[in-house]
């Protein structure tokens, strides 16, 4: 396989919108399957959008650790034009560039680089590195991030999945709703995030922590969303819409909630423990310029989390939003309807232990309040009740939040205002 699948159809072709751009794409890494290749794929487009080079994955094909989708698709522009420098071109790439990747596209001069899933390990477009916008360097090219993300990273993850040797165990003492039991809700438009995972945070020994990080990774402000006792990243799905659009959002599941890991007894949940783990969650991400927000159950833990951390200082925290659902908005654990989003984590009894156990740990939050309260006294605080699963409602608050939380040296991020609201 050379790494090249130049064909009719995608030569030629005129590409009109960036979604079109990663389709052609995402059909050169499709090619790469039956080879055994990591299904990665690339078109780049001239000046006026059209396609005049592809590539796909072939280190394995071609014995070459270079022959990634990108490099491919810049050797076989430069040959039609008989020139290395590819100015006015976009490349559109269905994963992330790496570090060797970003430094071709620069010596390229593409204005462009468009892809679709984030490559948290080894991206150098702003995940790991951002050397395509890194002003100490002679040329900086347009990155635009996140297109079809969702299939994108299915892609990758279906390649994956059964050449992975167990890597997620889970303990004796857990379990762990199959994921067809969210396939519904997440498989759909209205959650187009991808799902991250850490399972070696000291505190859960082993448990598997599911949240979704989205948004660029320079982003003014961080929104670090924790959901209610009865709920789980679903909760905020309007909310986190709004905010990525020119911010970073991460919201986990908190462990027993969601999809991340359930132990199966209850005394095996403590606010305390919940709220180190969280600590722990945002060293390791090292969140800074974090707005901390909540609702129920989330909204003590929000409040809380800077203590256990020794305080915090300016540069890691910037405001906290306590969110209350309106009387009758919030799911109930008591009464979760079948076939609801908020019911899909829960399958049986043995699911359940977090929900149980959730008024115990709203009690053992109690004591620590009064702390909480006097650290946040007078740092940025916004306090709203609102109906989470309306779209409207969850607009006007995105409003006022970035509003209130605007760093001085940065304008809120604008989005579109419902007049009727």
């Amino acid at each position: 396989m050379s790494g090249n699948r130049d064909t009719p159809e995608a030569l030629g072709v005129v590409i009109a919108s960036d979604a079109q751009g990663i389709e052609l794409a995402l059909s050169q890494a499709r090619a790469t399957l039956d080879a055994g290749e990591v299904p990665v794929g690339a078109v780049l487009a001239d000046a006026q959008g059209r396609v005049i080079a592809t590539g796909c994955n072939a280190p394995v094909a071609a014995h070459d650790p270079t022959a990634h989708a990108e490099i491919q698709a810049l050797r076989a522009a430069a040959a039609q034009r008989g020139n290395y420098r590819l100015d006015g071109c976009t490349l559109y790439v269905t994963l992330e560039p790496c570090a060797m990747c970003a430094g071709a596209i620069l010596h390229a001069r593409l204005a462009r680089v468009v892809y679709g899933a984030r490559d948290p390990k080894a991206g150098a477009a702003g995940s790991v590195l951002d050397v395509l916008g890194d002003a100490r360097l002679n040329h900086q090219t347009t990155v635009t991030s996140g297109v079809l993300a969702q299939p994108c990273g299915a892609l990758l993850r279906d390649f994956f999945r059964p050449r992975r040797v167990n890597l997620d165990p889970l303990r004796e003492d857990a379990l762990r709703t199959p994921d067809a039991a969210f396939a519904p809700f997440v498989d759909t438009p209205a959650w187009p995030w991808p799902p991250c995972y850490v399972a070696n945070l000291p505190a859960l020994a082993g448990l598997r922590l599911h949240y979704i990080d989205t948004g660029p990774a320079d982003a003014p402000l961080i929104w670090l969303l924790l959901h209610d006792g009865a709920a789980w990243g679903w909760q905020f799905r309007h909310f986190i819409a709004l905010l990525a659009a020119g911010h970073r959002v991460v919201a986990p599941d908190l462990i027993g909630f969601g999809r991340s890991d359930k132990p199966k007894r209850e005394d095996a949940h403590s606010f305390v423990w919940h709220r180190q783990a969280l600590c722990e969650l945002i060293e390791r991400l090292d969140l800074r310029r974090v707005v901390l927000a909540g609702c129920g159950l989330g909204a003590r833990l929000a409040q809380t989390v800077p203590l256990a951390m020794g305080g915090a200082s300016e540069e890691r925290y910037r405001g906290l939003l306590m969110l209350n659902a309106q009387p009758g908005c919030a799911p109930d654990a008591k009464n979760l309807r079948a076939g609801s989003a908020y019911a899909a984590p829960f399958p049986d009894a043995g699911h359940r232990a977090a929900l149980r156990a959730a008024p115990r740990l709203w009690q053992e939050s109690e004591s620590l309040l009064c702390a909480a309260h006097t650290f946040w006294r007078d740092a940025p605080l916004l306090t709203e009740t609102a109906d989470l699963e309306s779209p409207e409602q969850m607009r006007a608050l995105a409003e006022c939040a970035l509003r209130h939380f605007a760093p001085t040296d940065a304008p809120a991020t604008p989005t579109e205002h419902d007049p009727s609201h």
